[in-house]
């Protein structure tokens, strides 16, 4: 691991021509592939963190169905921390972010966040959004191409995950495919 981060090296292309080798002192290189791994054990800290917290009752998940119970969503660079709306559980998020803050050496860039709130008070969300510095989003948003926070029912809901599939589907002929899977397709 220590050979991945101190031993590296680089050049630039300059008009088609590469300079001198130098070293590199901070960080990894773009697209790294220790990058994603690095990720993960950082995102470990935040759930460690987020279930510590449940743990001693310091802070509980949002209820889907008054039942199952989800506190954290995180995929790939995006992360959703779920809680229900009370202002205890405000005190307790940002003591989590604050702690893998400091465990990371990263900062949370809060005006990049958004705040959604379900079923909860206008003044609520404005008082949360200025405690935690973060912005007081709009239902229903996306995440991961689909949208979060609206009737599922809705078609209004699906349409832009439509439109992507279909725009997939037209590139795709179905040439790999042999006589028979061609008269179903």
């Amino acid at each position: 691991m220590e050979g991945c981060f101190f031993s590296n090296s680089l050049s630039v292309l300059v008009n088609g021509t590469t300079n001198k080798d130098f070293r590199v002192e901070k960080g990894l290189r773009e697209g790294d592939p220790l990058s994603p791994f690095l990720f993960v054990l950082a995102m470990e800290v935040l759930t460690a963190l987020v279930k510590k917290s449940k743990e001693v009752g310091e802070f509980r998940g949002f209820k889907i169905n008054g039942e199952k119970e989800v506190d954290i969503l995180q995929f790939a660079d995006d992360t959703i921390i779920l809680a229900e709306g009370e202002t205890a559980y405000l005190w307790s998020v940002k003591v989590i972010l604050r702690g893998f803050e400091l465990m990371c050496g990263s900062r949370i860039n809060f005006h990049k966040s958004n705040l959604y709130g379900i079923n909860v008070d206008q003044w609520f969300m404005e008082a949360a959004s200025t405690f935690l510095s973060c912005k007081v989003g709009l239902l229903p948003f996306k995440f991961l191409g689909v949208r979060v926070g609206g009737d599922p029912r809705k078609l209004v809901m699906w349409r832009d995950l439509l439109s992507m599939m279909k725009t997939r589907l037209v590139v795709w002929r179905g040439i790999h495919l042999n006589m028979a899977g061609r008269v179903v397709f």
